[in-house]
């Protein structure tokens, strides 16, 4: 097939050995979103109902968890929008004042870790999350959850102070940084939740399923990051792989998206690698485990490739 834009780049150069899944559940979704963002006044911000369209939250989750049941689906969808608009408003508040950004993040800090009761809309919603987190997960996944949500929202932070000196921040820093803002992670003790039985303390500390937790996620996001390049280009954003790539290799934009392609495979064949290797040892709770992982791999890619928040990488060549 003719590869002439570089989104078409993307899709001939990106090894994506799963299946593509869709949770057959999502039916009336996206309309029940909007209903549970307006419930808590997170539909009334500047820009965000356009925002929504155009990244369709409950497509992600039925992408990215394409076995869970309706009630866990909702929650994924209810996190997925709630994470874009924290994201959005942190990614603007930070990148003019980092300072301004502390009461925002601390509130939400306090809501994960003490139970503190919220005073803003966003802080309500997050409250709510947490409610619906703790009803259907056990004790110990719900805290997993909470702490896994507050390296997302320390990792904005970090994120702030990289864009007051973009030119300084190096590949590792980006991924470093990347890997606690995409948000990926807290969404895992979920599929720990839509298993017949917990996992044991041993399963959910083995240094292989925490070694697939981390290349999954950071397969999933870089691959969200190629094809958000160019938007987050134009947009004067910095944590992005492909950007940094860019940035440290002085190249064009086309030959940083296929060095980060290549460090997304390198990823992606470890974890399948790994995978294979422990595989004959995991309980099936924690293959289901794992294959919520998987979810989020391939997920991102089917959500990232269409949706119309990054319908620009479709409009710059394959060739510079």
């Amino acid at each position: 097939m003719p590869v002439s834009s570089l989104r078409d780049l993307i899709d001939a150069n990106l090894h994506m050995p799963f299946p593509f899944r869709r949770n057959p559940c999502g039916s009336g979704m996206a309309a029940e979103v909007d209903a549970w963002l307006g419930k808590w006044g997170l539909t009334g911000g500047p820009g965000v109902p356009a925002m929504i369209a155009r990244t369709r939250p409950a497509e992600l989750a039925r992408c990215t968890s394409p076995t869970v049941d309706a009630g866990l689906l909702h929650i994924v969808a209810h996190q997925i929008a709630y994470q874009f608009i924290f994201d959005d408003l942190a990614e603007d508040v930070g990148r003019r004042s980092p300072d301004r950004l502390l009461p925002m993040l601390c509130e939400s800090v306090e809501i994960l870790r003490d139970g503190r009761r919220p005073s803003t809309p966003l802080g309500a919603a997050l409250a709510d999350l947490h409610r619906q987190v703790r009803e259907r997960s056990t004790p110990a996944q719900a805290a997993r959850w909470a702490w896994k949500s507050r390296e997302y929202v320390h990792g904005l932070l970090y994120e702030a102070v990289a864009q007051t000196q973009p030119r300084l921040l190096r590949t590792g820093d980006c991924t470093s940084i990347r890997s606690l803002t995409a948000g990926v992670e807290p969404f895992y003790p979920l599929y720990e939740a839509a298993q017949p039985r917990e996992l044991t303390a041993a399963e959910v500390h083995h240094p292989g399923l925490r070694r697939l937790s981390r290349l999954s996620a950071d397969a999933a996001v870089w691959t969200a990051d190629l094809f958000s390049a160019v938007k987050e280009q134009r947009a004067g954003e910095v944590i992005n792989l492909a950007l940094a790539h860019q940035r440290e290799q002085r190249c064009s934009l086309q030959a940083a998206v296929l060095l980060a392609v290549r460090q997304i495979n390198d990823t992606i064949e470890e974890f399948q690698q790994l995978h294979e290797q422990i595989e004959p040892e995991l309980s099936p709770a924690a293959a289901g485990y794992v294959e919520g992982m998987i979810g989020w791999i391939r997920g991102c890619y089917d959500w990232s490739r269409t949706v119309p928040r990054y319908a620009d990488v479709a409009s710059v060549p394959a060739v510079p």
